[in-house]
């Protein structure tokens, strides 16, 4: 076996496709570092690559630095491709333009660094070839064809899906030459640009998405909100339309029936006392007759109460002096005074605070045998406070008694008017006591703090 034989030669000659497709069909990274050979005795060419490995990776690590501005906007990402490739090459002028039509979310469409490394935008003040170059790149038809021989000239397109979407174009000073690795440099630049500049568009356009997502969703709280307050209004105007009507149903029931057998009693005691003589008889008769005219009386402030629909439109102080002037025994003498400057209050405690003002006055006018009666609401600092006062007899302990027993009973529908004055302070979140008046008899009062009443002031 020969020498030749059992040491094969380690350089293989290369399949005849790769001879003919010459140094053209090497990757560029051969293109960029230049290697062939580690041998000491080519270390001049070494020292050459060597300097040119250095620039590559320095250029390379400003290409990285440029490429990662994808989360600044297409405008920064642009414009820091631009810088990279103007120092990379050392170039008198380095233009980036984009297809029109192409990325139609990238902005700007074009940019131009001049010699000193300064961006030009106004485009009438750069050389006419450079400007030339522009509108071809911007018309997606290339650039000028410039002689292969012109080592200072430099175009790259920028290809995406395919497609041509923009290019670079460069031109270096006359002691910098441009080489193959300066093409595979600007090539990669080229590349990776096409994928930023997507990147960002897809970013921006789900940037905006999120930010009309958000829009969106907020408007739909925002109506979701009014359709629920909407529905509550609604909900709420239903119950007040049928408690209106079954008011109105017992007012109309209360004047076709009750009241009409009380004065038909009326009538018939007046007729009895025409007929009988005896003194005796005669008293227990007239005390009858005051009996049904009281009973009819109240019957009929009952009914206006009933039919009263003017109370929404209204406010407390002026229902309250509506109040003491409306179907009030004429023996009964009302006063109504108003203390402290009046703020709005929520519609259904001002309705809850009347009702117990009318509650208490009946009382008094049916139970308390008194001659006057004093109204009073004060709007305090904190609070806003309803009294009622009489100079009847009526004692308090024994209205509260009364009151714990009826609560203590259930729904008998016997002194029900205290319970339901208990109930109305107690939803309000106030409280209700019964005191001695100043006058002499009773004290009905009630407090109600403005932090339970949603205060307004008007």
């Amino acid at each position: 076996m020969t020498a030749a034989a059992r040491f094969p030669s380690r350089r293989t000659p290369a399949p005849a496709a790769e001879r003919a497709s010459g140094p053209r069909s090497r990757p560029d990274l051969d293109a960029l570092t230049g290697l062939r050979s580690g041998k000491p005795s080519f270390y001049p060419e070494y020292r050459v690559n060597a300097e040119r490995l250095r620039r590559v990776i320095g250029s390379l690590d400003r290409i990285s630095a440029a490429l990662v501005r994808t989360m600044e906007g297409s405008e920064a990402l642009v414009r820091a491709v631009a810088d990279a490739a103007a120092d990379h090459l050392s170039a008198d002028w380095v233009v980036l333009a984009l297809v029109d039509g192409e990325l139609t979310d990238a902005e700007p469409r074009h940019v131009v660094i001049g010699p000193d490394g300064v961006e030009w935008s106004e485009l009438r003040l750069v050389p006419d070839r450079v400007r030339r170059h522009i509108t071809l790149l911007q018309g997606g038809t290339g650039t000028e064809d410039d002689d292969d021989s012109d080592r200072r000239h430099l175009h790259v397109p920028i290809r995406l899906n395919g497609r041509t979407v923009g290019g670079f174009v460069a031109w270096t000073p006359p002691d910098r030459e441009i080489d193959d690795t300066d093409h595979s440099v600007l090539r990669i630049l080229a590349g990776q640009t096409a994928s930023a500049l997507q990147n960002c568009a897809l970013l921006d356009r789900a940037e905006r998405l999120h930010a009309r997502t958000a829009a969106q969703a907020e408007d739909l709280r925002t109506r979701n909100d009014e359709l629920m307050r909407t529905q509550q209004a609604l909900g709420a105007a239903r119950q007040r339309e049928v408690l209106d009507n079954e008011r109105h149903r017992i007012a109309r029931e209360l004047h076709d029936s009750v009241t009409q057998y009380a004065l038909s009693a009326g009538m018939h005691i007046e007729l009895c006392r025409s007929e009988i003589d005896d003194p005796r008889l005669l008293e227990h008769l007239d005390t009858a007759k005051d009996l049904t005219r009281r009973a009819v009386e109240q019957l009929r402030s009952a009914i206006y109460a009933l039919n009263d629909d003017d109370h929404a439109d209204k406010d407390l102080p002026s229902m309250l002096r509506q109040l003491s002037t409306v179907h009030m025994p004429d023996e009964l003498r009302v006063e109504v005074t108003i203390g402290g400057t009046p703020v709005a209050l929520p519609h259904e405690h001002e309705q809850s605070l009347f009702r117990i003002a009318g509650e208490a006055l009946f009382n008094t006018a049916m139970h308390a045998s008194a001659s006057r009666a004093v109204v009073r609401l004060a709007y305090q600092p904190d609070r806003v406070r309803l009294s009622v006062s009489d100079d009847g007899g009526a004692a308090p302990d024994q209205i509260r008694r009364t009151l714990r027993a009826a609560s203590v009973r259930g729904p008998s529908g016997e002194h029900r008017g205290l319970v339901n004055m208990d109930a109305r302070a107690r939803e309000m979140g106030g409280t209700l006591r019964f005191r001695r008046s100043r006058i002499g008899g009773l004290q009905v009062q009630v407090d109600v703090p403005f932090g339970t009443t949603g205060r307004e002031t008007p």
